[in-house]
């Protein structure tokens, strides 16, 4: 009778009661004391599966803990979570716990078209499930179980030799001169137009033949020193400016494309995306023949990217005058 009343006591029909004091002492092996235990430790293990918070909060605490990273890191990272809040419907209030790898994998799929944005996403997708992991929202990263996004990678068309004297002289002759530097820095040193926009007059050692990026400044968040050759050392000795001056005069984007239309690249001839980049890689290999010295240069980890994609030896028309001399005019070229 006693064990009756305290079974009503609970508030539960006392058969349901009683099938579930039966349970908790099978699973303690006969014993009160274990049942007790296994019904508490139960208790902590739901209290911590419940504990998260939704997609929304999840992004804004992890890009909370970005906020030191670069500026175009935070950009990016802002910019794609919003966009899949955007694009799936009903996620942003979605609790992170309760995300599976299948709805990941369909997330990245509606909310980006290539493969190339669809491996970026992933990549971020997985830093915002990572924080909540650490906080611990999820007991699991579910984009790891999502197959990576497989890109092909194509060779950039690089400039051709009477391109280069188009776009060098456009420099010069553009708001007199102010971005010929930093035009000279991406074609003659591969360097990326974010980290040019980064860059002071302190970082190029012209004695030393020598350009220091900071980690802060690249893109791989990675130091490196790039040389100075003789066509770009012509150029910064031409437009030097104090230490402290930034390479690139404000508002860089808009000059860059307003220097790009002036150079030829508008209407239907559309400027490749890192054109200067990919034409310093080829002509870097195709004269000094070192894929070893081309990655230092140009801060790659590993040579697979400068196979694969960056170098188009096809397109190199006179290495030696490349490295040797700046182009002479606009319509002419000391290349071919």
């Amino acid at each position: 009778m006693a064990a009756l009343a305290v079974l009503k006591s609970t508030g539960v029909p006392v058969l349901e009661a009683a099938q579930v004091a039966c349970a908790a002492i099978r699973e303690g092996r006969g014993r009160a004391k274990r049942a007790l235990k296994c019904i508490a430790t139960g208790a902590e293990e739901l209290a911590r599966q419940e504990k998260t918070v939704s997609f929304e909060k999840a992004v804004a605490t992890a890009l909370e803990a970005r906020q030191e990273r670069r500026r175009r890191t935070v950009y990016d990272f802002r910019y794609i979570t919003r966009r899949f809040m955007k694009r799936c419907p009903g996620l942003a209030k979605r609790r992170v716990r309760a995300i599976s790898a299948q709805e990941c994998a369909q997330y990245i799929e509606s909310a980006f078209d290539t493969p190339r944005q669809r491996q970026k996403a992933r990549l971020i997708l997985s830093g915002v499930f990572s924080t909540a992991m650490k906080r611990g929202w999820c007991s699991e990263n579910p984009v790891a179980r999502v197959e990576v996004t497989r890109v092909e990678e194509k060779p950039v068309p690089i400039l051709r030799g009477d391109e280069i004297a188009h776009i060098t002289h456009a420099a010069e002759e553009y708001k007199n001169g102010s971005c010929a530097a930093a035009v000279g820095l991406m074609l003659y040193a591969g360097i990326r137009p974010h980290e040019v926009e980064r860059l002071t007059w302190e970082q190029v050692d012209l004695r030393n033949r020598a350009i220091y990026i900071h980690p802060r400044h690249s893109k791989t968040g990675g130091a490196r020193r790039v040389t100075i050759h003789r066509p770009l050392a012509q150029i910064l000795n031409t437009h030097r400016q104090s230490d402290a001056s930034r390479i690139c005069p404000p508002n860089w984007s808009h000059h860059w494309r307003k220097l790009r239309n002036a150079a030829g690249w508008q209407g239907q001839k559309k400027w490749p995306q890192d054109a200067l980049r990919h034409t310093y890689a080829s002509y870097h290999l195709s004269y000094f023949r070192s894929y070893t010295e081309l990655q230092c240069e140009i801060g790659h980890r590993d040579a697979t990217l400068l196979r694969t994609r960056y170098v188009d030896q096809r397109g190199v028309e006179n290495a030696r005058a490349f490295w040797q001399a700046l182009p002479r005019a606009k319509s002419e070229s000391s290349y071919g």
